[in-house]
């Protein structure tokens, strides 16, 4: 397949890629090495140098890179090419400290771009289609990535950003809009507003897909997201410090995303002894990227936890494939010593009808103990309203979390749209344990 006015090498046979990988690694970590000096620091530190990458397995020998060292040398220490050659910045950050800023050359953005275009054409977005793009717009990669992604292959786009959810569901229908792009959790707050203005996304707009991404979802919330919509739900995998959305995508065959391995060289390491991992294992997922100049990232660690996949796709791309991002190492939560993934609660409230998809797990401690409390919305007011029901339903959800984390939270029912909704990333969990 090809598409008309974006490169397809999705593909390329196995050895011919794998070429073209240790081609443009041999390029770009000396390129890293002579223009970033703390990469070079720890190249010097390791004892290894750029000719001493003669095979791809050889990028094991060389330094991670990691959150950490974006916030310590911010703005510029990362930065590779000269502020002439500048001419995007993006950037990232939690709720206080310096951001991560990412400078990024032409020629970045455009690979970035294309990045996102090949996701699309792979969904099943054409130039027929009319794409609303409700992730922020700004300094965060999600709207300008679709945006830009959707031009490319010729869409029409209807840039609304996020917020303002009653206006974009009205324009939604008026221009007959085909596609939408956003975060899971704010395309099931559009539903919820929908619904309260008489709106069925099945009978009353024209959508057929979603591109979601930007935070860990499950497949119960994609399985919520379709049944409510009658759209297919299309998973696009990206960080800022990496691309944006464009790294990755899922064709109509795989239960995980192709990599762009032309562009992203992927690996799976173990996280605590951060030795590489063969296909098939899981672990962290590790990027290098093989053409930005702008801020190339050499073994940076993302903190997904994933799994490259073993054989090869039906849909006949050589790219490999890795799983759908579940969870991520830092989002662990240690509960009276037992590890608990926040995709895990997810997944058993979506295992009872009567909850909805918004939940609020929240921490607290004793001077001995950890309190573990969640709040689960339930669809119906008069359920939320019914003691008797309430109980029933907690204790389903209760078997479904002792059978899944073998923890007992204290659970709370409550009506629907009593917990906060957010326009972009969602927050599902408050830890307020004594640190």
């Amino acid at each position: 397949m090809k598409i008309e006015g974006v490169s397809n090498p999705d593909f390329m046979p196995i050895p011919e890629l794998r070429k073209m990988q240790l081609e443009k690694l041999q390029k770009i970590i000396p390129y890293e090495y002579e223009n970033v000096k703390l990469f070079r620091t720890r190249c010097d530190e390791k004892g290894v140098k750029p000719r001493d990458l003669v095979t791809l397995k050889d990028l094991g020998k060389f330094p991670f890179m990691k959150k950490t060292d974006l916030r310590d040398e911010y703005p510029y220490g990362l930065t590779a090419a000269p502020m002439s050659e500048i001419n995007r910045f993006h950037c990232s950050s939690g709720t206080t400290g310096k951001p991560i800023c990412i400078p990024q050359t032409k020629n970045d953005v455009k690979i970035w771009t294309e990045g996102v275009a090949r996701c699309m054409a792979m969904y099943g977005i054409t130039k027929d289609d009319i794409v609303q793009v409700s992730y922020g717009y700004g300094l965060f990669t999600g709207g300008l990535g679709a945006h830009y992604g959707a031009e490319e292959l010729g869409c029409a786009v209807l840039p609304t950003g996020a917020g303002n959810t009653e206006k974009q569901i009205m324009l939604m229908q008026d221009l007959g809009v085909t596609a939408i792009c956003c975060t899971p959790s704010y395309f099931l707050h559009l539903a919820t507003v929908a619904e309260k203005m008489g709106v069925d996304f099945r009978r009353d707009t024209k959508l057929k897909h979603g591109v979601f991404g930007a935070e860990p979802w499950t497949d119960e919330i994609r399985e919520k997201i379709e049944d409510i919509s009658g759209i297919t739900a299309h998973d696009i995998y990206g960080l800022t410090e990496i691309a944006g959305p464009g790294v990755a995508g899922n064709c109509e065959h795989c239960h995980g995303l192709h990599v762009w391995e032309d562009h992203f060289y992927p690996e799976i390491i173990d996280p605590d002894t951060l030795e590489v991992l063969p296909d098939g294992e899981e672990g962290e997922l590790v990027f290098t990227t093989l053409d930005r100049v702008g801020t190339p990232m050499i073994r940076y660690r993302t903190r997904d936890l994933s799994r490259l996949q073993l054989g090869s796709c039906k849909c006949g791309r050589t790219m490999r494939v890795m799983d759908r991002v579940h969870a991520r190492s830092d989002d662990m939560l240690i509960i009276h010593g037992v590890n608990v993934f926040p995709s895990q609660i997810e997944a058993c409230l979506m295992k009872v009808p009567e909850v909805a998809p918004h939940y609020m797990i929240i921490l607290s401690s004793t001077d001995t103990m950890d309190l573990f409390e969640i709040q689960v919305e339930v669809n119906s007011i008069a359920v939320s309203q019914d003691p008797a029901a309430c109980e029933a339903i907690k204790k389903r959800v209760a078997v479904a979390i002792k059978e899944v984390v073998g923890l007992s939270p204290k659970l709370y029912i409550v009506a629907p749209g009593t917990l906060p909704r957010s326009q972009g990333k969602i927050k599902r969990v408050i830890d307020n344990r004594k640190k």
